[in-house]
C-alpha cells in the first residue's frame, strides 16, 4: 500500500508541474497604484503596538498579515521603498524586510480525449499492459492543493473533488477567471470513466483549493506564502505550484520549509527560460523542481534545467480541464 501511494504521488508531481512558465506576452502587475508591497518578519516578541510604531515609522498601511511567520506586509509610497527598506533593515524587532514580489501563472492548452494524454502512457499510468492504474486510482484520504488561480467547482469532470476553499488574493471570487488553476486540477484529478472530458492521473484523490494567483494570472509571493501555510495546516499531502516567480524570496522560503516540517511535498515547475536561471519556489532546497520533456523524452526546449532541478516529466501540450 506504501509503495502504491509513493507511485501516484509521483505521477501527480510529474504532470502537474511540468509546463512552461508563460512567455511572449507581460502579465500586468496586480496594483498599477503609486505603491510598493513589502513584507516585514518580525521577532516572536514583538506585540501589536510596536508593530504599529513600526508601520507608522516609515508612512506604510498595513496590507495583509503573515500569522505563522509572525510577518506583516505592508503598502508604502513607490518612491520611498529603498528608504523604508533599509530603515527597517536597521530595528532590533526586524527579523528581515523584503519586496514582495509577483510570481505568474503557466500556460496550458485543453483537449476533451484521454488519447491526446500522451502523458499519462509516458509515465505509465495509463499505459498498455502493465500500468499503475491496474494497481492503485489514488485514494479519497489524500489531499492536494492546486495554489494557482481558484478552480471551476462546477466542471464535470471536477464535481465534489475541492475539500476545502480558500482564497489568498484580492480577488472577489474563489472561482477561476483565468482558465489556468482549473487545467492544472484536472491533471491530477479530473473524474474518470465518466464519460467525459479527461483523465486524471490518480483520480480519486481530492483536492485543495487554494487560491495564489489573482484573476489576470499573477500573484504577489505574500499570497502564495499564505496559500502554502493554510495548505500545510489543512492536510495537504502535496502541495502543487505551477506557478514561478525570477526573485528569490525569504518569505516564500520560509513558507516552503513550513510546510516540509509538517512532511508536506511541495513541488514547482523549474522555469521556462531554457537556462539554469533558478526560478521561485522551484529553487528552493525543500521544494521538488520539476522541468520538462516532451513525447520523445528530450527536455523541452524552453524548460530550464540544472543541478538544483529534481525531476523531468511529461510538459509539452498537456490536455486537461478547462472552465465552463
Amino acid at each position: 500500500m506504501k509503495i502504491n501511494k509513493i507511485i501516484f504521488l509521483l505521477l501527480i508531481l510529474f504532470l502537474l508541474t511540468s509546463l512552461p512558465i508563460i512567455s511572449g506576452r507581460q502579465i500586468k502587475a496586480q496594483n498599477q497604484n503609486p505603491t510598493a508591497r513589502i513584507i516585514v518578519r518580525f521577532a516572536p516578541q514583538v506585540n501589536n503596538f510596536e508593530k504599529f510604531n513600526i508601520r507608522r515609522l516609515i508612512g506604510a498601511i498595513l496590507a495583509d498579515s503573515i500569522d505563522r511567520l509572525n510577518a506583516q506586509v505592508l503598502e508604502v509610497p513607490f518612491p520611498f521603498v529603498q528608504s523604508a527598506l533599509e530603515i527597517l533593515k536597521k530595528q532590533n524587532q526586524v527579523l528581515y524586510v523584503e519586496e514582495d514580489h509577483l510570481a505568474y501563472v503557466l500556460e496550458m492548452t485543453d483537449d476533451p480525449y484521454l488519447g491526446n494524454q500522451w502523458g499519462l502512457v509516458k509515465i505509465q499510468a495509463a499505459a498498455p499492459g502493465e500500468s499503475a492504474w491496474n494497481y492503485n486510482h489514488g485514494s479519497s484520504q489524500v489531499l492536494i492543493s492546486i495554489v494557482d488561480t481558484g478552480i471551476d467547482q462546477n466542471h464535470p469532470d471536477l464535481i465534489g473533488k475541492i475539500a476545502k476553499n480558500k482564497n489568498c488574493t484580492s480577488s472577489k471570487t474563489i472561482d477561476d477567471k483565468y482558465a489556468h488553476g482549473t487545467h492544472v486540477a484536472g491533471i491530477s484529478s479530473a473524474i474518470t470513466n465518466n464519460g467525459v472530458g479527461v483523465a486524471g492521473t490518480s483520480y480519486n484523490v481530492r483536492l485543495l483549493n487554494a487560491k495564489g494567483l489573482g484573476d489576470n494570472g499573477s500573484g504577489y509571493y505574500s499570497w502564495i506564502a499564505n496559500c502554502i501555510i493554510w495548505s500545510a495546516d489543512n492536510g495537504a499531502s502535496v502541495i502543487n505550484l505551477s506557478l514561478g516567480g525570477s526573485s528569490s524570496s525569504q518569505t516564500l522560503s520560509d513558507s516552503v520549509n513550513y510546510a516540509w516540517n509538517k512532511g508536506v511535498v511541495v513541488v514547482a515547475a523549474a522555469g521556462n527560460s531554457g537556462s539554469s536561471s533558478p526560478s521561485y519556489p522551484a529553487y528552493y532546497a525543500n521544494s521538488v523542481a520539476v522541468a520538462a520533456t516532451d513525447e520523445n523524452d528530450q527536455k523541452a526546449g524552453w524548460s530550464n534545467y540544472g543541478s538544483w532541478v529534481d525531476l523531468a516529466a511529461p510538459g509539452v501540450s498537456i490536455y486537461s480541464t478547462a472552465p465552463n
